[in-house]
């Protein structure tokens, strides 16, 4: 897998139609760029953070959450900090 491709004036690249096939790019696609041991690594920023339920496997406490309950607490974590930060500022105007 790979192509030759030459890069422009203004630092641009043009990514090989198979590629961009493979691994379903489409306009638009945001890369996160960097160099690594001399070479351009491009990562496309193209997942969901559904699409990475379960990369690392089963949690150490064996507990499993759904993609809902996950919500539900962040919901629940921020309705806090919420509810702290107007008392912290009510506090602070007394």
């Amino acid at each position: 897998m790979g192509a030759f491709t030459t890069m422009t004036s203004k630092g641009q690249l043009t990514i090989p139609k198979d590629v961009r096939e493979r691994l379903n790019l489409a306009p638009g696609t945001r890369f996160f760029v960097t160099e690594r041991d001399g070479l351009v690594v491009a990562r496309p920023k193209n997942k969901k953070l559904a699409d990475l339920a379960g990369m690392l496997g089963r949690p150490p406490s064996g507990i499993s959450l759904t993609v809902e309950a996950i919500r539900e607490a962040v919901a629940d974590a921020i309705a806090e900090d919420d509810d702290r930060i107007k008392k912290e500022w009510k506090d602070s105007q007394t």
